[in-house]
């Protein structure tokens, strides 16, 4: 081992770089850790957005992307591109996080080399390996082969412990997802698109959705945007703002049910330093995704959850996210009360988040420089 040991970063998707990118900050801070940074390209340019705000400039670029290729295509890519990179100069750990297919075929093969793995946002679990298909899975595979885990809760870290992990290889940091979003408010970046850029100035009431997930794919999506249609006719005076999923799955599913509407804003996929001015601006978040329900929480939104479980606990047992599955008659009846209500409103919006304090990447390299170098470990969150 150098006098600086080398970690070396895989990730591939916008998610995983948005909590990526404090602890690669973090790490290249360290005066005891050297930083190594491979992006998969899983997502392309969503990726390259995020970097560009953190200032990160990877040192690989496997460049998996492609149109309409499958699972079983991506991760066999994955594999193929990444292994050389580790036999070529092996790091003295590999740093994941989350739950995507870069995940787990980044963590198996490193495990595959003997490079210790470890894992940000360790412990997540829905307890159904169908949901989220395949993020369930992919977690569950990655946990088996880490040497560190980071857990972001004592809630995930008691889900280790339930799988016979050991209380050792265990740390609960805080969700490094609030590092990100308050470093980027901080920048205060602009919309580029005019028409939220006029929202945000006549502080209208939003109504922010974005909705991807495989296990909706179908019949369930139609009546989320049905759902939506009904919402926007219900609510004349609310926007509802969709940024739209670029896979055409999605689109034809949603689209076509709030054409036409004058107040229902279609865009492109945001920027993230967009989307949390976005998610600032909006008055509900409906939604299916997992980092806007740790994000969205900090700004004092109240959120509605478009599936059947999560991951993510914490915040439902803390009042500020709601489960309420892709039923169409429920998500109008769920986001209908928090307009007609005020005291309903309140209670969600005004609710405490569990998830950070903005300290989590500190936390993360503590314990990676306590695993390769026998330094003190840091506190852990206390939520």
């Amino acid at each position: 081992m150098t006098s600086r040991a080398r970690v070396m970063t895989v990730y591939g998707t916008r998610p995983e770089a948005i909590k990526v990118a404090p602890v690669v900050r973090a790490i290249e801070a360290s005066e005891r850790l050297q930083s190594v940074t491979v992006v998969t390209g899983q997502h392309r340019e969503m990726l390259d957005q995020v970097n560009e705000i953190f200032g990160i400039v990877p040192d690989v670029d496997l460049d998996v992307f492609a149109h309409g290729q499958g699972l079983n295509q991506l991760m066999a890519k994955l594999f193929e591109r990444l292994d050389p990179v580790l036999a070529t100069d092996p790091p003295d750990a590999l740093l994941v996080q989350g739950d995507t297919s870069t995940v787990a075929a980044a963590a198996v093969a490193a495990f595959y080399r003997q490079i210790p793995v470890v894992h940000l946002e360790a412990g997540l679990r829905s307890g159904d390996i169908h949901s989220p298909f395949p993020e369930e899975a992919n977690r569950k595979i990655t946990s088996q082969v880490t040497s560190l885990h980071l857990a972001p809760t004592a809630s995930a870290r008691d889900n280790l412990t339930r799988e016979d992990i050991a209380g050792n290889s265990i740390a609960v940091t805080g969700n490094t997802v609030i590092d990100a979003l308050l470093h980027t408010v901080e920048q205060n970046l602009p919309f580029t698109d005019p028409r939220l850029a006029h929202l945000e100035e006549s502080r209208t009431p939003v109504l922010l959705v974005t909705t991807h997930r495989r296990e909706s794919w179908g019949e369930a999506m139609h009546g989320v945007g049905r759902a939506l249609r009904r919402l926007a006719e219900r609510y004349p005076e609310v926007v509802t703002v969709l940024p739209a999923h670029r896979n055409p799955v999605v689109r034809e599913a949603v689209l076509p049910y709030v054409e036409g509407l004058s107040n229902v804003i279609v865009t492109e996929p945001l920027a993230y330093g967009e989307f949390t001015r976005l998610m600032a601006a909006a008055t509900v978040v409906l939604t299916d995704s997992g980092g806007v329900q740790e994000e969205a929480p900090s700004l004092g939104k109240p959120v509605l959850v478009m599936r059947e479980n999560t991951e993510r606990p914490e915040a439902v047992a803390a009042g500020t996210v709601r489960l309420i599955g892709t039923d169409e008659e429920r998500i109008v009846a769920e986001v209908s009360e928090l307009f007609d209500d005020a005291d309903a409103y309140g209670r969600m919006a005004t609710a405490v988040n569990p998830y950070g304090d903005g300290e989590a990447s500190q936390r993360c390299v503590a314990a990676i420089e306590h695993m390769l170098l026998g330094t003190p470990r840091a506190t852990d969150f206390a939520g």
